[in-house]
């Protein structure tokens, strides 16, 4: 019998290959593997009817079934290399639902390394997303310093990427902001049909820095974790 389920699903891509920071998806972050924070997050919300974790590493699988996600299959060699979209991983997990019957309308891709993220973000997203019509709603965070004074540097020299800015106030620049690098909310036929994430009709929510930590190298790394306890500490006291 055909399960028809137009409803939640999350989509956690974990893939096993990680060269800047080794096994960076389950590597400990605060005394727990960082993943367990994206799929405690998601559990927690109480938005989604799956919670699943897209990867091609039986440990990273393993885990993931252990803190109560789910891994029906393992990703194909296809989209397991450098060169595979977060889309594509997206689109081959749809489909291999589909295959099987069950149907989804909405989509949450939550990354494995996103300790900032909160239930009542992914609640304020999923309902933005349903309330608007949106194809996609994704945290965003302003810019701590004005892009329109960026600089570049040829030639060992310093220069300014829009020179006509060099003599404008901050308070005069228009704020900019950039993609916190969390999760995106999405409909499902949406990214099926654009395949990629941000989407034609994208809505921001926007976040404090405090909640905000990309988290590419080892540096980055402990900053992360230095600013995650600092929030944790925050929250307690409040």
């Amino acid at each position: 019998m055909i399960e028809i389920k137009p409803k939640s699903i999350v989509i956690v891509p974990a893939r096993g290959g990680s060269k800047r920071i080794p096994h960076k998806n389950i590597k400990f972050f605060c005394g727990q593997p960082i993943i367990k924070y994206s799929i405690d997050a998601a559990l927690e919300s109480g938005c989604f009817d799956e919670i699943m974790v897209s990867t091609d590493d039986e440990e990273i699988a393993k885990i993931a079934k252990k803190y109560g996600a789910k891994v029906p299959f393992l990703r194909s060699e296809f989209n397991s290399n450098d060169f595979a979209t977060v889309a594509d991983v997206l689109k081959e997990v749809i489909e291999k639902y589909e295959q099987n019957g069950i149907y989804y309308n909405y989509l949450c891709c939550i990354f494995p390394t996103a300790p900032f993220i909160s239930p009542e973000r992914l609640k304020e997203a999923m309902s933005l997303l349903i309330k608007t019509g949106a194809d996609c709603v994704l945290p965003v965070t302003r810019y701590s310093y004005p892009i329109q004074r960026a600089l570049k540097i040829e030639n060992d020299r310093a220069i300014m990427l829009w020179s006509e800015n060099y003599a404008k106030r901050s308070q005069d620049l228009a704020p900019t902001y950039h993609d916190c690098g969390q999760f995106y909310c999405m409909r499902v036929e949406s990214l099926l049909k654009q395949m990629k994430l941000f989407a034609e009709y994208t809505v921001p929510i926007i976040l404090p820095e405090s909640e905000v930590q990309d988290i590419d190298n080892e540096e980055d790394w402990k900053i992360a974790e230095i600013k995650y306890k600092l929030l944790r500490t925050k929250i307690k006291n409040y």
